[in-house]
């Protein structure tokens, strides 16, 4: 099973779900900024994934500069907290798979933990081709 936590507004979240979808897989789709994950599982996500908190933090378009969130005397807890009360804070997209867990920026990032990273050739919604008509993952 595979789940996105996704921003239907964010183009790269709709092309990581489209190359998910195109991999044969329907996952189970979360709209974080609507139904923001528990503290307990953001806490899990970011430990599944190896980071630490303040590389899930957004920046842009965000209130991140007006919390004043780019001060280190923020503790990994209280950055959990705002993200929760701010989930725009949330860098987007959070992908888990059988493989693993990832924040995938730049979208193509998915293809390296899908179970099926085959997808045939998939060209981004802004014209990037990241597969080619051969198959070929383009650099």
């Amino acid at each position: 099973m595979i789940t996105i936590y996704h921003n239907p507004d964010c183009g790269t979240s709709r092309n990581t779900l489209a190359m998910i979808q195109q991999s044969g897989e329907e996952p189970v789709i979360i709209e974080y900024l609507k139904h923001p994950p528990t503290r307990e599982r953001l806490v899990e996500l970011i430990k599944a994934m190896n980071i630490p908190v303040r590389k899930l933090l957004r920046e842009k378009g965000t209130p991140f500069a007006e919390l004043g969130l780019s001060d280190s005397k923020w503790s990994d807890d209280q950055l959990i907290d705002f993200m929760l009360k701010y989930p725009i804070l949330i860098n987007r997209h959070i992908v888990v798979t059988p493989k693993g867990v990832r924040l995938c920026r730049p979208s193509e990032a998915v293809l390296d933990f899908l179970p099926n990273p085959e997808i045939g050739p998939f060209t981004k919604e802004d014209g990037e081709v990241v597969i080619n008509d051969n198959g070929v993952r383009a650099a």
